[in-house]
Parts: structure tokens; sequence; C-alpha cells
């Protein structure tokens, strides 16, 4: 082969990725990257249809995914919540905390040697989900909940929350196998969740049968991708969390407290030996990074740990307990619950398993 003809077969794919360029629109009507790698992103995102219809519904029309607080649809939502989820709900303390005792009205015999804990969401500054979240999850598994209602910041910073969920969590230790107890939370409660395990073992407790680990993050020293695109409503309510994120988040509530605690950034901790756990987060949720980096971390350690992320969804979307997908993630909620609690049960060799019944709470063990 000639020296000219090799050149010429060289400048084949230069010509080629020329005429691309100028064919395809420019880079810079979409994306921009600065010198330090920083993206600065312009991009259009439909509604995508691979969702149920009446998601799709909600989604397109623009209007909350739950009713303002303090209005008749809020109380007409409650009132709905309630007779799908039918519970009942004591006001009390527990080891000095106070906790609302959730019991399901439908309740199974055998399950009355244990009791999950829910901690709530609200960012740590408010309570924002500790009777959904306790409501639902008690009806669907007919297990007791104890709904941990932990002092808040700013008035109580870390570790005021976390000494709160242990000190409810041995309480239940004096009555209860560790085996037959669970914990979990959404948001803040899932962040909560993770810190009140890696304290429990560093406190020489013996560590719940499982984890609800529903769209949270243990690392508040470094935020992951999912931070810097949504808001608590997806695409929308970004320009409440700049604050946050210039703070790396959560401020009131971490202080001036080392980020790198592993009790406070549970990614700093040891995970083996961790419970079995269940992520669950969705592609429009702020906290989807945190989430899965967790979920990998536990992968790592060799735990139990299973992933659950649902399209286009925003954060904590499960609170829309009406909706199909929230449905669905509140049912594989209980269920994977249900199923860590209910595993060291014993039946006698001729005895029928326990059936589901199909009815709204379906995961009821008969």
């Amino acid at each position: 082969m000639t020296r000219r003809s090799l050149a010429s077969l060289f400048a084949l794919p230069a010509a080629f990725a020329c005429q691309a360029r100028a064919q395809s629109p420019a880079a810079d009507d979409l994306t921009t990257i600065d010198s330090d790698g920083t993206a600065h992103i312009k991009r259009t995102v439909p509604v995508p249809k691979t969702i149920s219809p009446e998601t799709y519904a909600l989604m397109v029309s623009g209007k909350r995914w739950t009713p303002e607080p303090g209005t008749k649809e809020s109380a007409d939502f409650v009132e709905k919540m309630h007779s799908i989820y039918p519970v009942e709900i004591e006001q009390t303390t527990v080891a000095g905390v106070k906790v609302k005792i959730v019991t399901p009205k439908r309740a199974a015999p055998h399950k009355r040697d244990r009791v999950l804990i829910c901690l709530h969401g609200g960012g740590f500054t408010s309570d924002s989900g500790s009777v959904f979240e306790s409501t639902s999850i008690a009806a669907l598994t007919g297990t007791r909940v104890i709904a941990v209602e932990y002092r808040l910041a700013p008035q109580f910073p870390f570790p005021a929350a976390v000494d709160d969920a242990v000190a409810v969590y041995k309480d239940a230790l004096k009555t209860h196998a560790p085996k037959k107890i669970g914990i979990y939370g959404t948001s803040a409660g899932a962040v909560l969740s993770a810190q009140a395990a890696v304290e429990s073992r560093r406190l020489g407790l013996p560590l719940p049968a499982a984890v609800g680990f529903f769209s949270g993050y243990v690392d508040l020293a470094r935020y992951g991708d999912s931070r810097f695109l949504y808001g608590t409503r997806g695409f929308t309510d970004f320009s409440s969390m700049l604050p946050a994120l210039k703070g790396l988040g959560m401020v009131p509530y971490v202080a001036d407290h080392d980020r790198k605690d592993p009790v406070l950034s549970p990614m700093y901790a040891d995970l083996k030996g961790f419970p079995p756990t269940l992520c669950m987060t969705s592609t429009r949720d702020h906290c989807l990074s945190g989430t899965v980096d967790f979920h990998r971390a536990l992968l790592r350690a060799g735990v139990d740990a299973r992933l659950m992320v649902f399209d286009a969804m925003p954060h904590a979307f499960w609170y829309s307990f009406d909706l199909p997908e929230s449905r669905e993630a509140l049912e594989a909620q209980a269920s994977f619950l249900d199923h860590h609690l209910s595993r060291h049960l014993h039946y006698a060799p001729n005895a029928v398993p326990p059936a589901v019944r199909a009815d709204p709470c379906s995961l009821i063990l008969a």
C-alpha cells in the first residue's frame, strides 16, 4: 500500500465524523460542559407512557400528588386511607419517647409476637408521614407498628433522633426477639433506619430482622447526581432545595457534626452483617443516587439487599396511596417486612401453609 493510499485511509474516519457533526444538532443546544466537568443541561422530557394511565393523567394535569394539608380534600384523602387500611391508633410514650401505637383491625393472631418500628419522613424537621407510613404497613402486614415521633431539628440536632429511635428499639427487645422486629422508614426515616441499625450495633445490641430503606441516602458528606436533578416533586420544587445543596443538606439536623461519622453517614460504617434490606426509590427522586449507592454498598458487604426502582415517579410517591404504582410499592414494602419477620415461624409437618387473602390488605396471612 502506498503512502498516499495509507493517508487517504486514515482520513476517511475524520471525514465521516465531520459529516456526522454537520448533520446533528449542535451539542451546545442541549448540554454545555465547564472545564471542571460541571454540566449545564437543557432537555425536553415527556411524561412516559410506561406508567399507569392513572398516574399518567395525574402527571399531565400538573396537580399535586397529595392534597394541600388542612383542606377538605386532605380530610377526604385521610378518610379514604383509613377505609382502605383500617387500624386503631393510640398516642403514648415508649422509653420516654412519644410514639403512636398503630394496631391493624385485621391483625393476624400468630403475629402478636412481632412488631414493626416506623421512622417517619420530614427532613428531620417535621413529621410528614408517621400516620400514613405506619397505617398502610400495619394494615398490609397485620402487624402492630410503633411510629416513633423522634425529636426534631433544629431544636434537637443529631444524634437526638437516633437516640430516640434506638431507645424505642431497646424497649422492644425487652418483649420481642430481634428476629421478630423490623425497622423501616421513608426519606429522613430511611436515613434514620440505617443510622439506628449502625448505632444499635455500636452499642452491642442484636440487629432487627429486616430494614426498609425507602428513598434516602447515607452519605451526608457527598451528593450523587440525583440531588442536582430533581426536587421533591420530580422536576418541580427544585429551587427549594438550593439552600440545602449549598450546605450539603440536612444542615439543621447535622449541625456542625462530622459528616463522615459512621452513625450519621452509614456509608462509612462496616455494613457486614447488616439486616436484610429493601431499598426503594424512583427515577425522578432526589434520593435516587443515595438509595442505589446504599444498595451497592450493602451488596459489597455481602448483605441480602434488594432494590426496587419505579419509572418516572417522584420522591416518596407511595404517599399517594391510591395510584397503581403506589399500591405496588406499599405491597412490596409490606411483603418484604412480613417475609423476614415470618421466616422463623415453624409449622407442623402436615399443616397447611399460610394463604394470602385476596382483599385490599392482601398481605395479611390467614
